[in-house]
């Protein structure tokens, strides 16, 4: 592990410092709109925005990154998204907000693309699962981390749309700097959607229903927090603690998948997340000895969701379909996650802030009432399923292109899909023959 870090580590630092960016701005917005008694349906539009774009951006970023190179296109989003961070500083009209949002979210799918096509160029085939959690740790860490800054800065001033400009605008370093040639471009997977409602039907329904969850979450939490009280450096504290609930959740939650009906295992944890969501629906307020572990438990379970989806439908898809299938996934959860906050943040504005729990508690009774373990016929299950579970981002955190660093992916299938796509200008993503020694620096 410790070669992986020191091999990949410029590419982990930029990722560090864009999820430092953008946890910050996320709660920094929230805030800031709570304090000037801003509508909530506002603050849920700034986080359906900014979901929006990297949607957008999932099919915008490959014809830039086809056009101008890997390095070129990440300094150029980083930079766009930097002037667009400071924007928010220099305009104070809500509705040029969700237009600068929608960019920051689509300059990061760019970014993230560039990053998680250089990694799979980069690792080794036998490496890719300790690549992969190292990109994840790093994701994670940042979103943490930029959740801490608000501990140590508590004021509400331009001093963080600043720091948040910063981490951006030095984000851009590590890659503009490095000595190698970027990989190859990849083509953008075709996500075939028809197939997909028709092979694996409860795993999108379990992704669109993370997605509205989980937009509603970054996008609310904090104005829920600061609406019972909490000063700003508890808000910083509470999302942190329940986004570190989403990192420490992913290995323990492999081991049960590896063991159990991956289908029981979703119906399941949407039951607990019921039961775990309703008391904070019901309470308007909660004593803070309470709020931390409720939310911990509660975040612990909405965070598991997307993971269980996307190793299940792994499991009734042939290795030729799965980048088009983590394509799809994306977008599903993208779709569930631009609309959650604004029904959350609709329903918050109309009986108070505790409905941000009373919708997620309605969306874990969906999946309870919709996921359906007797009715996976396995007509269509791969072989020797259920495949070794891979510990996923459960937000918006990746591209398509992550489904290339999925150990479970074959090479060869990755590369002969690409070859196969119709534009034949483009070259395809090969693996490097490369070293692991020899990765970006």
């Amino acid at each position: 592990m410790h070669r992986i870090w020191k091999s990949f580590r410029a590419l982990y630092f930029a990722s560090l410092l864009m999820l430092i960016g953008s946890g910050l701005l996320s709660t920094y917005l929230g805030l800031r709109l709570a304090a000037d008694k801003t509508d909530s349906i506002w603050v849920g539009a700034l986080m359906a925005a900014n979901y929006f774009g990297l949607v957008l951006g999932g099919k915008l970023g490959h014809r830039l990154i086809a056009r101008v190179g890997h390095i070129r296109a990440y300094v150029t989003c980083a930079g766009v998204v930097t002037a667009a961070v400071l924007g928010h500083g220099l305009i104070d009209w809500l509705p040029a907000w969700i237009v600068l949002r929608a960019i920051v979210g689509l300059g990061m799918m760019c970014q993230y693309m560039v990053i998680e096509s250089w990694l799979n160029e980069q690792a080794d085939a036998s490496q890719r699962g300790l690549v992969f959690s190292g990109y994840m740790i790093a994701s994670y860490l940042g979103l943490v981390l930029g959740q801490l800054v608000l501990v140590l800065h508590p004021a509400l001033g331009l001093e963080l749309l600043m720091l948040v400009a910063l981490c951006f605008a030095l984000c851009l370093v590590p890659v503009a700097v490095t000595r190698k040639i970027h990989p190859a471009p990849m083509h953008p997977a075709p996500l075939e959607p028809r197939f997909f409602i028709k092979r694996v039907p409860q795993s999108l329904t379990t992704t669109l229903v993370s997605g509205l969850v989980i937009g509603a979450f970054y996008g609310l939490a904090p104005l829920y927090a600061s609406r019972l009280g909490l000063s700003t450096q508890q808000v910083g504290l509470f999302m942190g603690c329940c986004i570190l609930a989403g990192l420490v959740v992913q290995w323990p939650l492999g081991w049960l998948s590896d063991r159990h009906d991956r289908a029981r295992l979703i119906r399941g944890c949407a039951f607990l997340l019921v039961l775990a969501a309703l008391p904070l629906a019901l309470m308007p307020s909660v004593p803070l000895e309470l709020l931390f572990p409720m939310g911990f438990v509660v975040s612990l379970l909405q965070f598991s969701l997307y993971p269980l989806a996307v190793a299940f439908s792994n499991d009734h898809v042939e290795g030729e379909h799965r980048v088009s299938l983590t394509a799809i996934l994306l977008v599903t959860f993208g779709i569930g996650a631009c609309l959650g906050p604004l029904v959350a943040g609709l329903l918050m504005r109309q009986l108070g802030a505790h409905m941000l729990f009373a919708f997620v508690s309605s969306c874990a009774f969906i999946l309870v009432w919709r996921i359906r373990p007797d009715a996976v016929t396995k007509l269509y299950q791969v072989e020797d399923a259920p495949l070794h579970h891979v510990a996923m981002p459960d937000n918006m955190t990746s591209s398509p292109l992550v489904a290339a660093l999925d150990p479970r992916v074959d090479e060869q299938i990755v590369h002969d899909q690409m070859q196969n796509q119709p534009e034949p200008s483009k070259a395809p993503v090969e693996s490097s023959a490369e070293p692991v020694d020899e990765a970006l620096r």
